[in-house]
């Protein structure tokens, strides 16, 4: 495995499991440090397990400020300073216009744009002085109109606002901090799995997602296939690349689920 992340220090929010386990683990294998955090701690601590040494595990809520504030300063204390933040943990919730309550709109937000907001202007914090490289785990989503999912796709959307901003922020502010968000199409996850019921004869339960007589080779993204653009993106070989969407949706752009 190439070494492109050799000596670098990285924060994986939502790091037991789904995108967050997978990039976690190619970040190691890249030769990073690895931080995980989430509020899973049976998970959380399996998988740093899995990381080996220099890994490190904190219990967090990545929608708390003050969660922020205590992760950044014992990431700082116990490991150093900081070279990649990838903000990815979030929450998946169905619901139409008519069918989403404003309760599980406010949690959406709350959870998947409130925490790459603090993210964000923690990870810019933390690595003005060093630079550094922030990815933000949006979806397709963003832009693609899901109606069965109007308050998660809104929630996505705001993670792609951030990132572009912060991206322009820094680069007038002369930071060598780069902001990039990832935008898969449906990712093979747990979260993804539990969403879903059972498939029709057939179909393989990855495949739920597409119509497919439309689109029969359409299938969910697998976590390991975002990591690796994760990882693509905290490395020096993207060291020109910042407030990009990196799409990983195999040409859905244009064609919809």
């Amino acid at each position: 495995m190439n070494q492109r992340l050799q000596g670098k220090l990285a924060l994986v929010t939502g790091g037991a499991s789904g995108v967050g386990k997978e990039t976690a683990l190619r970040l190691a294998r890249e030769g990073a440090r690895v931080v995980i955090t989430d509020l899973n701690e049976d998970g959380g601590h399996a998988v740093a397990a899995d990381l080996g040494e220099g890994a490190l595990f904190l219990r967090h809520d990545v929608a708390s400020e003050a969660d922020w504030a205590v992760v950044m300063v014992t990431v700082q204390e116990r490991r150093g300073a900081l070279d990649v933040l990838v903000n990815n943990a979030g929450i998946l919730i169905a619901g139409h216009i008519e069918s989403l309550s404003l309760e599980h709109w406010h949690k959406l937000l709350r959870v998947n744009a409130d925490s790459v907001f603090l993210g964000t202007r923690a990870g810019v914090a933390a690595m003005k002085e060093r630079g550094g490289s922030i990815i933000n785990i949006a979806s397709i989503s963003s832009w693609l109109p899901i109606d069965g999912y109007l308050g998660y796709g809104a929630s996505k959307a705001a993670v792609a606002a951030i990132t572009r901003a912060a991206a322009l922020h820094c680069r007038k502010s002369g930071y060598a901090v780069r902001v990039n968000s990832v935008h898969p199409d449906g990712i093979w996850t747990p979260m993804m799995e539990a969403s879903l019921r059972g498939a029709p004869p057939g179909i393989k339960p990855e495949h739920l997602l597409y119509d497919v007589k439309r689109n029969p080779k359409g299938r969910a993204c697998l976590p390991g296939e975002v990591a690796s653009v994760v990882a693509f993106l905290a490395s020096e070989d993207a060291k020109a690349v910042n407030g990009a969407e990196m799409r990983v949706d195999n040409g859905v752009l244009g064609m919809g689920l």
